[in-house]
């Protein structure tokens, strides 16, 4: 693998010139981030991922620079019905456009419907992985069906029982204006 082809420090127009691809079976833990996440972490989740680059001329814009990306891991988090852990798959496959600068970006941003990325010679491809599969991470994680009922109750009892106990505060309030009606 050349320096070129590195996914930590990609040449990406070379690599698109050349139809590159690249594929890895990382660590969850190569990605500190995600690694965060999951619950109950163990060495052998893994990061499948595969990459395609090619250049593509469309529609009389000339020469662009694409990266097709595909990726699938399994992320241990915590089910936020029953609180049991729960193995959550994540999938990602999207293409991306490279541009020239920042600032083309920004301009192209809003009227285009690819995502659009700066040219860089030193791309690192897993930092991109990490983004995309943290965006893909649910807000609540939790099982299809929970492995073991899940009590759902409105109430407790000792809840209720407490606010029976308690005296109503205006009660004091009825008393005293009880007091200035007999004087």
């Amino acid at each position: 693998m050349t320096k070129e082809h590195s996914p930590e420090h990609l040449d990406i127009k070379a690599f698109a010139q050349a139809g590159g691809h690249l594929s890895g079976h990382d660590s969850l833990l190569k990605y500190k981030r995600l690694a965060e996440e999951a619950k109950g972490l163990h060495p052998d989740l893994l990061v499948d991922w595969q990459v395609d680059g090619e250049v593509r001329s469309d529609g009389g814009v000339g020469a662009q620079v694409w990266m097709h990306l595909k990726v699938h891991a399994t992320v241990p988090m915590q089910c936020q019905r029953c609180l049991t852990p729960v193995d959550v798959p994540l999938d990602v496959d999207r293409e991306f456009r490279f541009v020239p600068d920042e600032a083309t970006a920004d301009a192209l941003d809003d009227e285009s419907e690819e995502d659009l990325l700066v040219l860089s010679r030193e791309f690192n491809l897993r930092q991109l992985i990490e983004d995309e599969l943290l965006m893909e991470l649910p807000v609540v994680p939790r099982h299809d069906e929970c492995p073991s009922p899940v009590a759902m109750a409105s109430s407790d009892e000792d809840f209720e029982e407490a606010n029976t106990q308690k005296t109503n505060p205006f009660a004091a309030l009825a008393s005293l204006r009880k007091d200035e009606k007999k004087h």
